[in-house]
C-alpha cells in the first residue's frame, strides 16, 4: 500500500531514472542505498534524501553537482513546495500542505492495514522464543524473551512475512529426570506419605502438588514403592505434558500462543542428531579429533578423549565443537545442531530469542546453520536476539521472591497484579540487550514517565473526545481538512512515519522501535491537547466552528488508528477509557 514516504521514494526513483535516460547517471545505476526519511532537524524541511551522496561515485561527479540536477526536477513537482541542497549534497524537501492532508485520508482509507508492508514477500520466517525447560511454571526469567519474541513475530507478519512461532521443548536430559523424581515424590505425598522437607536436588515448588495428585488419581498406588526404572519414563512423560499445559496457559495470559511445539526427546527418538552427523561427515564438517585441554590450570582428572567434532572454526568459531560426549550421548550442541537443521529445511530465515547467558553459543550455532544451509544449496539468514534478565522491584526496592512457587515470581503472578498490557509494553520500553528494572509500583503509575499509561491514555483521550463531540452532535469528517493549520499538520507528519518505522523495525528485527515510536506520537498528541488548555482556538471541539471541529476530530480519529495499529503489533490492547 502506498504511503507518503513510499510515494516520494517512488518520485525520487523516477527522477533518477530520468537522469539515467538523459545520461547524467550511467545505465543500470543501483538505487538500493537511496533513502527518503525525515531530516534530523525538522527545521530543515519535511523530507530528506541522500540520493546525490550515495550515487555521485557511480555518476563520476561530486554529490553537490548531482544534487543540483535532482533538485531542478523535484522543484517541478506540484506537491513539493521547495527542494534545497544542504551541506555536501543532501537534499531537503518541504511539501505543500495538501500532501499531508492526503496522508490523513490514506490513514482513514487503509484503517487497520495502515503501515502494513509487503517487504517480507511471504518469506517463511521461523521465530523460536521462550523454549523454557518444562520443569516449572513460567517466571520472570522467561517473560521478557517471551514478549520480545511474540512482538517480533507480530511485527514480521505485519511487514509481509509468513511467520511460524515455535517453542522448542527441552524434554531430554537430566533436568527432566529430576522433574520426574520430584513428581514421584508429590505422587507419594498424594497417596498419603509424609515426605517432609524436599530433598536437595529436587524441585521444591508447590506447583508440582497438582501433578502428583493427578498421577495418583490416574495410576493408583502401583508405582508408590516400585523401583525407579519401572516408573521414571512414565513419570517423565506425564510430568512434562502437565508442565507444558501449565506453560501454555501461563503464556496465554500474556496473549502468546505458538504455532509449533518441537520436542527434543522426539528429535532423539527420530534419530535426527545421527542423521545430522552422517550428513555433516559426508560433507567433511565433522571429524574425529581430540579437544584441546581446558585453558588455565588443567584439572587432574582431565584425559584426552577422541570425540566427533564439528568444524565450527571454518565458520568463525574459536574452536571446533564436540557433538557427542565421551559416554556416547549427544551434547546439547549436537542436539541443537540437528534441531536447527530441521528448522532450516522448512524455513527461509531463522530467528532465535535467547537469554543473555547463552551469548557464548552464538558463534557455533550460527556456524552450524551456515554449514547446513550451504549443504542444502541455499542461504539461511539466521539472527539470534539476546535478552537480558529483568530486576524486579517494588517502589524502588528489590522484590523478594515468591515462596509459593519455590524461588521465583511467576508470570501468572505478574499478570494478575498489573495486567497483560503493562507487562508486555514495559518489556519493550528498552532494547532487549539492555538491563532493565520492572518496578511493580512504577509500571501502574498514571504519569508521563510510565510509557504504557502515556500511550494508552492518548488513545483513550481520543475516544473520549470523539464521544463528547458526538454527544454535542459533532462528527469527524474529511471534507474540510484544508482548514488544519501547521500545528495539526505536525501531528500528521509524525503519524506518517509509522509505515517506514514498521519496515525499519522489521528489517532490524527490533520490535521495541514501535514502542519508542508510539511514545513519541503519544507525546506529540498530548502536547497539542495541552496547547488547547492555553489557547481555546486550538481545542479539538469548537462549538462555534463545526467545519474546523470536524476536521480536527477526523485527524484525532486517524491518530487513534495509528496508535491502535502500533499497539496491535506489540500485543497490547488499545483501551477506550481509563
Amino acid at each position: 500500500m502506498q504511503t507518503l514516504y513510499s510515494a516520494f521514494t517512488a518520485r525520487i526513483t523516477q527522477v533518477l531514472s530520468e537522469l539515467e535516460a538523459e545520461g547524467a547517471l550511467p545505465v543500470g545505476t543501483n538505487y538500493g542505498n537511496v533513502a527518503v526519511e525525515p531530516p534530523r532537524d525538522p527545521s530543515h524541511g519535511d523530507l530528506a534524501t541522500n540520493a546525490a551522496m550515495v550515487l555521485a561515485k557511480q555518476a563520476k561527479t561530486n554529490p553537490r553537482a548531482l544534487a543540483e540536477l535532482i533538485v531542478v526536477k523535484l522543484n517541478d513537482d506540484p506537491q513539493i513546495a521547495s527542494a534545497d541542497i544542504a551541506g555536501p549534497g543532501f537534499i531537503n524537501l518541504r511539501l505543500v500542505a495538501s500532501a499531508w492532508v492526503e496522508e490523513i485520508a490514506a490513514i482513514a482509507a487503509q484503517g487497520d492495514n495502515y503501515g502494513a508492508s509487503t517487504m517480507g514477500h511471504d518469506q517463511k520466517v521461523n521465530v523460536e522464543y521462550v523454549s523454557a525447560n518444562p520443569t516449572g511454571p513460567m517466571h520472570m526469567g522467561h517473560c521478557r524473551g517471551a514478549v520480545v519474541g511474540d512482538a517480533l513475530a507480530n511485527l514480521l507478519e505485519f511487514a509481509g512475512h509468513d511467520v511460524v512461532r515455535e517453542y522448542y521443548i527441552n524434554d531430554a536430559g537430566g533436568q527432566v529426570d529430576v522433574l520426574a523424581r520430584s513428581a514421584h515424590l508429590r505422587y507419594r505425598e498424594a497417596l498419603g506419605d509424609v515426605i517432609g522437607e524436599i530433598p536437595e536436588g529436587l524441585y521444591p515448588g508447590d506447583y508440582l502438588v497438582p501433578v502428583g495428585e493427578y498421577l495418583a488419581q490416574e495410576l493408583g498406588d502401583r508405582f508408590k514403592d516400585a523401583p525407579e526404572e519401572e516408573w521414571l519414563a512414565i513419570f517423565r512423560a506425564e510430568a512434562v505434558e502437565k508442565m507444558m499445559d501449565r506453560i501454555k496457559a501461563d503464556l496465554k495470559l500474556l496473549g502468546i500462543e505458538h504455532d509449533l511445539f518441537s520436542s527434543e526427546a522426539a528429535l532423539h527418538v527420530a534419530g535426527k542428531p545421527a542423521e545430522a552427523e552422517t550428513w555433516l561427515r559426508a560433507h567433511d564438517l565433522v571429524y574425529d579429533g581430540i579437544l584441546e585441554a581446558p585453558k588455565g590450570k588443567t584439572p587432574e582428572d582431565w584425559e584426552p578423549v577422541e570425540l566427533p567434532l564439528f568444524r565450527s572454526t571454518r565458520f568463525g568459531d574459536d574452536q571446533d565443537r564436540p557433538i557427542k560426549k565421551s559416554n556416547g550421548g549427544w551434547t546439547y550442541f549436537g542436539a541443537d545442531l540437528a534441531y536447527h537443521m530441521q528448522k532450516a529445511e522448512q524455513s527461509d530465515a531463522l530467528i532465535d530469542i535467547w537469554g543473555a547467558d547463552h551469548a557464548g553459543t552464538i558463534k557455533r550455532i550460527k556456524a552450524a546453520v551456515a554449514a547446513l544451509a550451504e549443504g542444502q544449496g541455499k542461504t539461511i539468514p539466521f539472527d539470534v536476539k539476546l535478552v537480558q534478565m529483568v530486576q524486579l522491584m517494588r517502589a524502588g526496592e528489590p522484590l523478594k521472591m515468591s515462596k509459593r512457587s519455590g524461588n521465583f515470581i511467576t508470570l501468572a503472578e505478574m499478570v494478575e497484579e498489573v495486567g497483560k498490557d503493562v507487562v508486555r509494553f514495559t518489556m519493550l520500553t528498552r532494547k532487549p540487550e539492555a538491563q532493565m528494572e520492572f518496578d511493580f509500583a512504577k509500571v501502574v503509575e498514571a504519569s508521563k514517565d510510565n510509557p504504557v499509561f502515556y500511550v494508552q491514555y492518548a488513545h483513550a483521550r481520543i475516544h473520549s473526545t470523539l464521544r463528547k463531540a458526538a454527544a454535542e452532535g459533532l462528527t469527524p469528517s474529511g471534507d474540510q481538512l484544508g482548514l488544519l493549520g501547521p500545528e495539526e499538520l505536525e501531528l500528521v507528519k509524525l503519524a506518517a512515519q509509522f509505515p517506514r518505522q514498521v519496515e525499519a523495525a522489521a528489517q532490524a528485527r527490533e520490535a521495541h522501535r514501535i514502542a519508542f515510536y508510539l511514545y513519541d506520537l503519544a507525546g506529540a498528541f498530548h502536547a497539542y491537547w495541552n496547547l488547547g488548555n492555553d489557547r481555546p482556538d486550538k481545542r479539538f471541539i469548537m462549538s462555534d466552528d463545526a467545519d474546523l471541529t470536524s476536521a480536527r476530530l477526523f485527524l484525532a480519529a486517524q491518530l487513534g488508528q495509528v496508535v491502535r495499529n502500533g499497539l496491535r503489533i506489540l500485543g497490547v490492547d488499545a483501551v477506550e477509557e481509563m
